[in-house]
């Protein structure tokens, strides 16, 4: 295999560990392990070491996160019934994953809170693409510009809370009842717009 079938072994396999295990309980050694790969080819690609892995690795992760997040918006035309749409398909999968494959960041951005590291810059990163991605939703289904910020913040910071929530009580229903209250939020947003 070339050169970045091996790098791209090494993003996957640290992207899945910290998504599962966070970035304190992710080793190198158990990288390389699960990437098929040696510690040397690790260090190769990734000479700053574990941080650099993980910057990598959540990148890669705030990367596909953001095309599921861009499918679920556009599934529907309406905002409110992509907000519903999102997050059944962001409980199916997690209920499917047996409750561990939660936002592909939270942990390693929970752990490195406080710190001024490439891993908190890649998250922060991450949090504003997917803000931005319902943002360019709201404001095509007609939402003033600075309804739809604040509107895109509040729904990503639910999703992300009503995630963690689902994956504690091991229960769909956090993330349904999320869905279903970002919908009624939106639609308040509409009604005003329409009446106006």
């Amino acid at each position: 295999m070339g050169q970045t079938s091996t790098r791209d072994r090494i993003v996957t396999a640290a992207a899945r560990l910290l998504q599962r295990q966070g970035y304190v309980g992710t080793g190198i050694k158990q990288i390389a392990r699960e990437a098929q790969a040696t510690l040397g080819s690790v260090y190769h690609f990734f000479p700053d070491g574990k941080g650099a892995v993980a910057a990598a690795a959540i990148e890669h992760s705030g990367q596909e996160f953001a095309a599921f997040l861009r499918a679920a918006l556009d599934s529907e035309e309406s905002p409110s019934a992509a907000m519903i749409a999102c997050t059944h398909q962001l409980a199916e999968a997690l209920r499917d994953s047996d409750w561990v494959d939660g936002c592909p960041i939270t942990a390693a951005a929970l752990e490195t809170l406080g710190t001024d590291s490439e891993i908190q810059r890649v998250c922060a990163a991450a949090l504003r693409g997917w803000e931005q991605l319902v943002h360019d939703k709201l404001l095509r289904s007609g939402l003033r510009a600075e309804d739809a910020r604040d509107l895109a913040t509040t729904i990503i910071s639910t999703l992300e809370g009503a995630e963690v929530t689902a994956q504690v009580n091991r229960s769909e229903e956090p993330l349904r009842a999320a869905g279903r209250q970002l919908a009624r939020l939106v639609d308040s947003y509409e009604t005003t717009r329409s009446a106006v």
